[in-house]
C-alpha cells in the first residue's frame, strides 16, 4: 500500500497581475522528509513556499496538509513554523522571550514555557544565551534562535526561507550540517527554499528544481546531479560541458569531427541537432588506451589550481569546442599534466547526457 503524502500541492497557480509566478505546480511531500526548492531568483520557489504558509494565497489549485484542505486558510490557522532569511527576531526581547513568544500567545503556564524554551535552546546549542538580546549574538546564533522559535510549538511542517544566505561561508557550512542533524533527530517535515546548489545537495532528501514557475525535476540529490532531466537542470546544478552535436543513429552522435557512442534519452531522426552534457569530473584521463570508446587526443590549453583538484581546459583542435575537465591533484601529479601537453582522454558513453536542440547561448 502506497504511503499517503503529508503535504499535497495540486495544480497550484499564482498570478501577480499579468505575470504568472506559478504555473500549475503539483508536488507531494511525505512525512519526515527534508525537501529543498532550488532554482534561480524569480523561478517561483519563494512564492510556492509563501503559498504553503498562507502568506500569499494562490490564484487557483489546492494544498492539502495532513489530510486537511488548507488552501484558503489564513496563515494563523495553518500548522507550520517558519524561519526567514532576515531572522525576524524581536530586538527588544531577550532570547528567552523570542523563543517563547508563541508559547506565551497560546497561554501556556510559565513553568511549562520556561522548560520548553530551555529544551529548545539546548537543542540548538545555545543553552546559556537566554538572557541575551539579539544584538549581542552573531548572525549564526541569531539564526539558531529563529530556528528554536519556529520549533517551539512543535509544528507539523517547518518552512525555511533561504535561512543561511545572510551568513558567511564558514558559518553557513557549519549550520547546514547542524540543521540536517536537527531534522534527523526531530523528524519534522521540512521544506527549505534555496538558490545554493551545495545547500540543496548536502541537506535534502529530495530536491525540487524550479525554473520560470514550473518544476523541471524532482529527485534525490544524486538523481538530480547524475541524471538531470533537462539542460537547465544540468547547467544549474553543478558544472557541465555542453557540446553541440547531431544524431547519427539510436546510439551515436557526431560532435565536431568525432563520432561518439552514447545512450540517447530521446529518439530524434538522424541529422537532428542535440546538446551533449558531460560533467568535468567524468572526463577520464588515467589508463585510457587507443581505440577505447569515445577516446580522443586533446591538448592542455590551461590549468586552474583549485586545491584538491585542477580544472583543465582541453582543446580538440580545428573548430571543435574545447572541453573542461576536473582532474584530482593526484592525477595531475602522477601524469605530470602541464600546459601544452597532449593527452589521450575518454568520454564514457554512460556519462554523456543528450538533450534535444542545439545548446542555448548564455
Amino acid at each position: 500500500m502506497a504511503l499517503a503524502p503529508y503535504l499535497s500541492i495540486e495544480r497550484l497557480r499564482k498570478q501577480f497581475g499579468q505575470f504568472t509566478a506559478l504555473k500549475d505546480v503539483s508536488l507531494d511531500v511525505f512525512s519526515g522528509e527534508f525537501v529543498c526548492f532550488l532554482g534561480p531568483s524569480g523561478c517561483g520557489k519563494t512564492t510556492l513556499l509563501r503559498a504553503i504558509a498562507g502568506l500569499d494565497i494562490q490564484t487557483s489549485g489546492r494544498i492539502i496538509q495532513g489530510g486537511r484542505d488548507i488552501s484558503n486558510l489564513p496563515a494563523s490557522q495553518r500548522d507550520f513554523g517558519i524561519v526567514f532569511q532576515s531572522y525576524a527576531l524581536f530586538p527588544n526581547l531577550s532570547v528567552t522571550a523570542n523563543v517563547g513568544y508563541g508559547l506565551v500567545s497560546r497561554g501556556l503556564p510559565k513553568v511549562e514555557i520556561a522548560t520548553r524554551v530551555a529544551e529548545l535552546l539546548s537543542l540548538v546549542g545555545l543553552p546559556d544565551s537566554g538572557p541575551k538580546y539579539p544584538a549581542q549574538l552573531s548572525g549564526g546564533q541569531q539564526q539558531r534562535v529563529a530556528l528554536a522559535r519556529a520549533l517551539a510549538l512543535s509544528p507539523g511542517l517547518l518552512l525555511l526561507d533561504e535561512p543561511l544566505s545572510a551568513l558567511d561561508a564558514r558559518v553557513r557550512a557549519y549550520l547546514r550540517l547542524e540543521i540536517r542533524r536537527l531534522h534527523q533527530r526531530l523528524g519534522v517535515t521540512t521544506i527549505m527554499v534555496t538558490h545554493d546548489q551545495e545547500e540543496a545537495l548536502t541537506m535534502a532528501d529530495r530536491i525540487v528544481v524550479m525554473n520560470e514557475g514550473v518544476i523541471e525535476q524532482i529527485g534525490t540529490p544524486l538523481e538530480v546531479y547524475r541524471q538531470p532531466a533537462s539542460a537547465f537542470v544540468a547547467d544549474f546544478v553543478g558544472t557541465t560541458n555542453f557540446l553541440p552535436a547531431v544524431v547519427l543513429d539510436a546510439s551515436s552522435v557526431r560532435f565536431g569531427k568525432l563520432d561518439l557512442a552514447c545512450g540517447l534519452d530521446l529518439s530524434p531522426d538522424p541529422g537532428h541537432p542535440v546538446t551533449l552534457a558531460i560533467r568535468p569530473e567524468d572526463v577520464v584521463v588515467r589508463n585510457v588506451v587507443p581505440g577505447a570508446p569515445n577516446s580522443v587526443e586533446v591538448q592542455v590549453s590551461d590549468i586552474e589550481f583549485l586545491g584538491s583538484f585542477c580544472r583543465v581546459g582541453l582543446a580538440l583542435g580545428d573548430d571543435t569546442p574545447a572541453l573542461v575537465a576536473d582532474f584530482s591533484i593526484n592525477v595531475v601529479r602522477d601524469l605530470e599534466i602541464r600546459q601544452g601537453q597532449t593527452l589521450l582522454i575518454s568520454l564514457p558513453p554512460d556519462r554523456i547526457r543528450v538533450f534535444p536542440g542545439a545548446p542555448q547561448l548564455p
